[in-house]
C-alpha cells in the first residue's frame, strides 16, 4: 500500500496515474473539499495534518510499504515530516515535484528568495499590491504592508473559512479580499489586475501546474512590477528520489512494490 501526501492540483493527477496503473494507495489531504475532489476520482483519503510522529504512528498501523511525497514545493515541514517517517520506518521515500520555470530578466521581475525579503521589496515598492501566495504566511505581509498608508494591500486566496477570518482578524478588509479558486486564464488575470488597480503583484514559482506563467506574463505585460518568490532547497534524504513525470514516478513505484513482494514471497517459503 502506498501513503501519498497530495498538496497540488497535479497531484489528483499523478494518484489517478498511480492508481492506472494499478498501484493502491491512500491520499493523504489537509482539507474536506480536496478528499471530495479524490474520492470523486476513487481515490481513498485520509483528511488532517500529521506531523511527524502522527504520520510514523499512521504509516505503522496501515502497514504502508512506499511513500509518495506530492505535496506542494513550498511545504517544506510536510516534505520534513515525510522523509523523516519515511527513514525511521525504512520505507522507500519517492518525491513528485513539478518542473521549476525559468524566465529571462525583465526589468520589473524581482526574484527574492524568501516571504520576508517580497513583504520588505513592496513597502519600498508602494502602490497597489496583490498578494497571491496564500494565506499561510499572510501574517507575514500585513504586518509589513497594512500600516503603510502609501500601499493598498489585495489578498487573492482560497475562499475557505480560515483564510477569511485570517484575514479579518489581521485588518484586511473585506473590499481588499478576493477569494476564488484558480487556476485562472490569462484574461481572468488581467482582469482582476484592472479591477484592483494593481501595480506589484506578489507571487511564488510552484511551477507550471499552478498557472505561474499565465499570472506572471499577464502581470508583466501590463506593466506591474512582479516580486517571484524562488522555490526553496529540499534537503533530500539519501535514499529518496525526485522525479518530475508522472510515468517515470509510477513505473519506480511499481517496480519497488513487485521488489518486496517478492521478498515477502522468497521469506515466507523459507519460513
Amino acid at each position: 500500500m502506498i501513503f501519498m501526501l497530495c498538496g497540488t492540483s497535479d497531484a489528483r493527477e499523478l494518484a489517478v496515474t498511480l492508481s492506472c496503473y494499478g498501484l493502491p494507495l491512500v491520499a493523504s489531504v489537509v482539507t474536506p473539499s480536496a478528499a471530495e475532489r479524490l474520492k470523486a476520482a476513487a481515490i481513498r483519503t485520509a483528511v488532517g495534518r500529521l506531523d511527524q510522529p502522527g504520520m510514523i504512528s499512521f504509516l505503522q498501523e496501515g502497514n504502508y510499504s512506499v511513500v509518495v511525497d506530492a505535496s506542494h514545493p513550498f511545504a517544506l515541514e510536510a516534505h520534513a515530516n515525510a522523509m523523516a517517517a519515511a527513514e525511521a520506518l525504512g520505507l522507500p521515500y519517492f518525491r513528485y515535484e513539478r518542473r521549476s520555470l525559468h524566465y529571462d530578466s525583465h526589468p520589473r521581475l524581482i526574484c527574492v528568495d524568501s516571504y520576508e525579503a517580497a513583504a520588505r521589496k513592496a513597502k519600498q515598492l508602494k502602490g497597489s499590491v496583490m498578494l497571491t501566495t496564500g494565506g499561510k504566511t499572510l501574517d507575514i505581509f500585513a504586518e509589513r504592508l497594512l500600516s503603510d498608508p502609501e500601499v493598498r494591500l489585495t489578498v487573492r486566496l482560497l475562499p475557505c473559512l480560515e483564510n477569511i477570518e485570517k484575514c479579518l482578524a489581521l485588518g484586511i478588509e473585506q473590499r481588499n479580499i478576493i477569494g476564488v479558486q484558480g487556476p485562472f486564464s490569462r484574461e481572468m488575470n488581467e482582469a482582476m489586475y484592472r479591477q484592483y488597480g494593481t501595480q506589484v503583484m506578489i507571487t511564488k514559482e510552484s511551477g507550471a501546474e499552478g498557472s505561474l506563467d499565465e499570472k506572471l506574463h499577464a502581470a508583466l505585460d501590463m506593466g506591474l512590477y512582479v516580486i517571484l518568490i524562488t522555490r526553496p532547497d529540499t534537503p533530500y534524504c539519501d535514499f529518496g528520489s525526485v522525479y518530475h513525470a508522472m510515468d517515470e514516478i509510477a513505473y519506480a513505484v511499481k517496480a519497488v512494490l513487485a521488489g518486496r513482494e517478492r521478498k515477502d514471497v522468497e521469506t515466507s517459503t523459507e519460513l
